[in-house]
């Protein structure tokens, strides 16, 4: 025989084992995209030490001269795979802050890996197409999630505890994303409600190819690839 008092402790253990769910709903203000709050990445770092690292393997695709997915978010100590989908040549890099990084100039049907040491925005770039770009966000967390087109997150299996929630949309200022920061006390399921971002005084800043030197106005797809190093 069962006792119900049994059951209610056996879905507490385990309640208490798998940790919390946390969700929410992104809402963009003031919006330069209309239509979409995809790719806001919310994470929850605790407020008593760091969290357990948990790294693992992503893949940031390269198609039809685009990134996919645009914005990335993984946890430090991760490995990114940049395969290139397409029938041209590819050189993802960064030198901006967070990690720089160049894969070098690599063949269609090949691919290139770069691990992700320290946390920071990562922005990224092709050598040769100035219109792809992208953002790997990588966190000291485990406890992070990326925002769908309708603006909703979920964060799963988080332990109670003390944390301070962190959020990064590529159309908001540093200060403005200061300013959401807040601290949520994790015991059970809970709804962290609307999370209102607005994107006034973000501007956006064309960038150079991985010399420093402007892109050409045609890329030299099929090569000889200027400034190849």
């Amino acid at each position: 025989m069962t006792f119900p008092s049994l059951i209610c402790f056996s879905l507490a253990a385990a309640a208490a084992l798998s940790g919390a769910a946390l969700q929410g709903k992104v809402e963009l203000l003031d919006a330069k995209k209309k239509g979409s709050a995809e790719g806001v990445v919310v994470w929850l770092e605790p407020v008593n030490g760091p969290a357990p690292p948990t790294p693992g393997k992503f893949l940031l695709d390269q198609r039809n001269k685009r990134f996919l997915p645009h914005i990335l978010a993984i946890p430090v100590g991760s490995q990114v795979d940049f395969p290139n989908h397409d029938p041209i040549f590819h050189n993802a890099f960064s030198n901006f802050s967070g990690q720089p990084f160049d894969t070098g100039l690599y063949a269609p049907g090949t691919s290139q890996k770069i691990t992700f040491r320290r946390s920071g925005v990562v922005r990224v770039f092709c050598n040769i197409h100035a219109q792809m770009s992208a953002v790997i966000v990588v966190v000291p967390s485990p406890f992070f999630a990326t925002s769908v087109a309708s603006g909703a997150f979920r964060i799963d299996n988080v332990p109670a505890g003390e944390y301070t929630l962190k959020v990064f949309h590529e159309r908001a200022t540093e200060k403005t994303l200061a300013a959401l920061e807040r601290r949520v006390t994790v015991g059970a399921d809970q709804d962290l409600g609307s999370v209102k971002i607005s994107e006034t005084g973000y501007l956006e800043v064309g960038h150079k190819n991985k010399h420093g030197a402007d892109y050409p106005p045609v890329p030299a797809e099929n090569g000889p690839y200027p400034g190849k190093k």
